[in-house]
């Protein structure tokens, strides 16, 4: 999550960077707003570009645990099964 942040952070600042560099070069009115709208297309496609990574590394995670409570859960229902057992012959031995 932190990573996220400071990559959103260091995107954000790039971006600003570029816009206040483009407008204080001196061009042509039209010729600036033409830098503006590419380098806010490049950003718009940054962003775009870092949250797909982050959703696939969320869904992969998510993979990954669902994997491991499964094979936890399976492990969980064999030791209960196998103190069943025991208890049971245990409890014919008393009787």
């Amino acid at each position: 999550m932190k990573s996220n942040k400071a990559l959103l952070g260091v995107v954000a600042g790039l971006a600003a960077g570029a816009v206040i560099g483009i407008l204080l070069a001196p061009d042509k009115g039209e010729n600036t707003r033409k830098k503006i709208a590419k380098k806010a297309e490049d950003l718009k496609d940054n962003i775009k570009e870092g949250y797909d990574d982050t959703i696939s590394s969320l869904e992969q995670k998510y993979k990954e645990l669902q994997e491991k409570y499964g094979s936890l859960s399976e492990d969980i229902d064999e030791k209960i099964k196998e103190g069943k057992s025991k208890i049971k012959e245990e409890l014919t031995k008393v009787q």
